[in-house]
C-alpha cells in the first residue's frame, strides 16, 4: 500500500514531526520523554514528534511503541 508521509524538521527548535495523515488530532505522551504521538479523535496514531533530535546519540536509536488505543 502506498502512503504519503509528511516530515518537518525545525532546526532552531530541534524538533522533528512526522505525519502519516493530514487530519485533526492531538499529541499525547509516550514512554519516551522525547517522543509524542499524534492521534485522531478515535485514538488512531496519525504521526509522531521528537524533541531535541540532534542531541540524541547516533549510537542508541530513539525507540518507542506507538499505540492505537484511545486514552
Amino acid at each position: 500500500m502506498d502512503r504519503d508521509v509528511a516530515v518537518w524538521y525545525d532546526r532552531e527548535g530541534d524538533y522533528l514531526e512526522v505525519l502519516f495523515e493530514q487530519k485533526e488530532g492531538y499529541f499525547r505522551e509516550t514512554d519516551n520523554d522525547a517522543v509524542m504521538e499524534k492521534v485522531d479523535q478515535g485514538g488512531h496514531v496519525i504521526g509522531f514528534s521528537i524533541l531535541n533530535v540532534s542531541q540524541n546519540s547516533s549510537e542508541v536509536p530513539v525507540s518507542v511503541t506507538l499505540g492505537n488505543a484511545a486514552p
